[in-house]
C-alpha cells in the first residue's frame, strides 16, 4: 500500500507547525511535501529587531530543512490549485513550472499587505510584512540620516529626518518605538543641524494605540512612544502621498521621504481562486478546518475563517498564535482522516499579548495579568525565545551584544526601493533583475500577472507567481522605457538603480495571447477570479528592473 501524499502549501506560522506535527505523527508513514518560495520560516514578531540593526537576519529565520525532518522541501509559489484532479500547480524562483499531486492538502497561505485607495500610497510606501522589507527600511532610515547630516538645506534635513508610520497596531507600534530609538543612537554618530532632530509620526484613523488589546496594554504603549518623542496622532491618516511628502486627513502637509504602511493584512488572495465560499477573503472551513465539501482539504491560518467557540457566529482573528495552534489541529486532523489517532475541532484559550517597545520597556498581560516596564520587557523576550522553533541561543545571543556593544549603523544597500513595492502579493521575496517577475496587487485588492521578476510569499504562505519570463522577454522599446523611468525617479530623489542591461532585441514572434496571458491563470486574483491581463501579461505592473516611478505632481483625489 502506498503512502498518503500530503501538501501543505506555506511555511508560516501555521503551515510550518502542520508540517512538524505530521512529521512527528506519521514517522515515515506519509510522503509529507511544503510547498514554500523560501527555505525558511519566518518568525515575523522579531522582525521590526532585524530592522533597526538588533538582530541579524538570519536569526529570524528558522532553517526548514534543519528543522523540519521526514518533510521534503518543494522551492516554488502555488499558482493554481486543481482540487477535482488534486494538484497544486506551482512555479519555482527559476520559472520552471510543476505540479505536486496530493491525497490531502493543508492551506496556510497566510496573508498580504492590505491596501487602501489613497492616491499615491502603492507609489510612494512601503509594508513591513516580509525580511526585504525590513532589510530595506534598516538601509533607508540609516540613509537619510547621513543625508540629512551632510545637506545644506534646513528644508531638506526636515524632511530626511521625518518617519511617517500609517497603523498603529502591533507592527505599526513596534516599528515607531524601535525606530525613535534607533535614530536616536545615529545622530549620535551623524550629527544633525543645530535645532534638529528625527521625527517619529505614528498615524492611525482608531481612537488609540492597539485598538484590538486591552486599554491598560494600550496606555502604556501610549507613553513609551511619546515619552520618546513619537507623534501619535489617533484619528488621523494619510489622504494622499508624494515624493515630497504626505497630506494627512486633518489637512496638514507633512515633508518626509518616508512611509510605513502598516495598516493590517488581507487573505492571501489565491484562496479565491480555489471556488470555495469566503468570509471577508478567508476561506470558510468547519470546526475541523475542514473545508465544506471537500474532506481532503483543510485550511488554517490567516487565509481560513475558522469558527472561534468562544464567539460564537465569528471567526477567529487573524494572529500568530491562532495560526501557530491552528497548524497543529490541522496536522492531527490530517492523520486522522487517514485512520491516526482521532479529531478534534479548534479551541483556544486567550494566553495574552505580548508588544515589544524595544530597549526594556514593553506591555503585556500574560494569563491577563498586565505588565509594564522591565518586568513587561524581560516577559516578552522569554515569550519570544520559547515561541521560537530556532536559532534560541543565536537570539539570546544578539540581546546580550546589543546590551553591551554599541549598534552598528551601516547600510548595505542590497535591497532598493524598487524591490519591495507595497502594491505585490509576493512580500517575502524581493524583486531581483533578471528572475521572473510575480504579480503586484493592485490598489481594488486585484493581482497583476504577467512576466518578469520572482515574487514571494506573505507573512505565512506561498504566493502565486506569473509566468516564466523575464527580462530576457523584453524589447528594445520596453527597455528605453524602464531606463528613462530609472533616470526621472534618480533625479526626483529616489535611489539609483541597479547596473542598466545594454539593448536587447525584442522577440521575433509574439507569444499567443493563451500563453502570454497566462498570469491570469498562473496569478492568484484578488479581484475577479482568472482576470488576465493584456498580451504579454503586464496589467499595471511595476517596470523592472527601475526603480517604482515617482513623480513630484501629486496625484488628486480623496482616499
Amino acid at each position: 500500500m502506498s503512502r498518503p501524499r500530503i501538501v501543505i502549501v506555506g511555511a508560516g506560522f501555521a503551515g510550518y507547525r502542520a508540517a512538524r506535527t505530521l512529521s512527528r505523527m506519521s514517522r515515515g508513514k506519509a510522503e509529507i511535501t511544503l510547498l514554500n518560495p523560501t527555505d525558511y520560516f519566518l518568525y515575523l514578531p522579531l522582525l521590526p529587531q532585524v530592522a533597526v540593526g538588533i538582530l541579524e537576519p538570519r536569526r529570524v529565520a528558522v532553517s526548514l530543512s534543519g528543522t523540519l525532518r521526514r518533510v521534503r522541501l518543494v522551492l516554488g509559489e502555488a499558482d493554481d490549485i486543481d482540487m477535482d484532479a488534486r494538484t497544486v500547480h506551482y512555479t519555482d524562483p527559476e520559472g520552471v513550472e510543476g505540479t505536486l499531486e496530493y491525497d490531502r492538502l493543508v492551506l496556510a497561505v497566510g496573508s498580504v499587505n492590505k491596501l487602501l485607495p489613497i492616491p499615491g500610497v502603492t507609489e510612494h510606501a512601503h509594508g513591513f510584512r516580509g525580511m526585504p522589507e525590513a532589510l530595506y527600511l534598516r538601509d533607508h532610515v540609516v540613509r537619510q540620516i547621513e543625508l540629512a547630516a551632510s545637506t545644506d538645506d534646513p528644508e531638506d534635513c526636515a524632511a530626511r529626518c521625518t518617519f511617517v508610520v500609517v497603523g498603529a497596531g502591533y507592527t505599526g507600534t513596534e516599528v515607531a518605538a524601535h525606530g525613535a530609538m534607533f535614530t536616536g543612537s545615529l545622530v549620535r554618530n551623524h550629527p544633525l543641524r543645530e535645532g534638529m532632530r528625527p521625527r517619529w509620526m505614528l498615524l492611525d484613523i482608531a481612537p488609540r494605540v492597539l485598538p484590538e488589546l486591552d486599554e491598560r496594554l494600550s496606555v502604556t504603549a501610549d507613553r513609551v512612544l511619546r515619552r520618546r518623542g513619537v507623534e501619535v496622532r489617533m484619528g488621523t491618516s494619510v489622504k494622499e502621498a508624494t515624493h515630497d511628502g504626505v497630506l494627512l486627513t486633518d489637512g496638514e502637509f507633512v515633508r518626509s521621504r518616508t512611509l510605513v504602511w502598516c495598516v493590517g493584512v488581507r487573505p492571501d488572495p489565491l484562496v479565491e481562486r480555489t471556488g470555495h465560499p469566503l468570509e471577508r477573503g478567508r476561506l470558510v472551513v468547519d470546526p475541523f478546518l475542514q473545508v465544506p465539501g471537500r474532506p481532503e482539504v483543510f485550511a488554517c491560518g490567516d487565509a481560513a475563517a475558522v469558527p472561534d467557540p468562544n464567539r460564537p457566529g465569528r471567526v477567529t482573528p487573524m494572529t500568530a498564535q491562532h495560526a501557530w495552534r491552528q497548524g497543529k489541529v490541522a496536522a492531527v486532523n490530517v492523520a486522522a482522516s487517514c485512520g491516526v489517532g482521532e479529531r478534534r475541532p479548534y479551541r483556544h484559550r486567550d494566553l495574552g499579548f505580548v508588544v515589544d517597545l524595544g530597549g526594556l520597556q514593553a506591555a503585556a498581560d500574560p494569563f491577563g495579568i498586565p505588565l509594564s516596564g522591565p518586568v513587561a520587557g524581560a516577559v516578552t523576550h522569554g515569550y519570544h525565545l520559547a515561541a521560537m522553533p530556532g536559532n534560541r541561543v543565536r537570539v539570546a545571543a544578539d540581546w546580550l551584544l546589543e546590551a553591551v556593544l554599541p549598534r552598528q549603523s551601516v547600510q548595505l544597500g542590497l535591497v532598493r526601493s524598487w524591490s519591495v513595492p507595497l502594491d505585490t502579493a509576493s512580500p517575502e521575496l524581493a524583486r531581483v533583475p533578471g528572475r521572473p517577475r510575480g504579480r503586484e496587487t493592485d490598489e481594488t485588492g486585484g493581482t497583476t500577472g504577467g512576466t518578469g521578476e520572482a515574487a514571494g510569499e506573505g507573512r505565512a504562505g506561498a504566493k502565486g507567481a506569473g509566468g516564466a519570463g523575464g527580462d530576457a522577454d523584453l524589447g528594445g522599446e520596453r527597455l528605453t522605457e524602464i531606463i528613462d523611468n530609472t533616470e526621472k525617479a534618480q533625479l526626483a530623489g529616489a535611489e539609483p538603480a541597479p547596473h542598466r542591461p545594454g539593448p536587447q532585441p525584442a522577440p521575433s514572434r509574439p507569444e499567443p495571447e493563451e500563453k502570454a496571458g497566462k498570469s491570469g491563470k498562473a496569478g492568484k486574483a484578488g479581484g475577479p477570479a482568472g482576470r488576465k491581463g493584456p498580451a504579454g501579461g503586464h496589467r499595471g505592473d511595476h517596470p523592472s528592473p527601475g526603480p517604482v516611478r515617482r513623480d513630484d505632481t501629486p496625484t488628486q483625489g480623496d482616499p
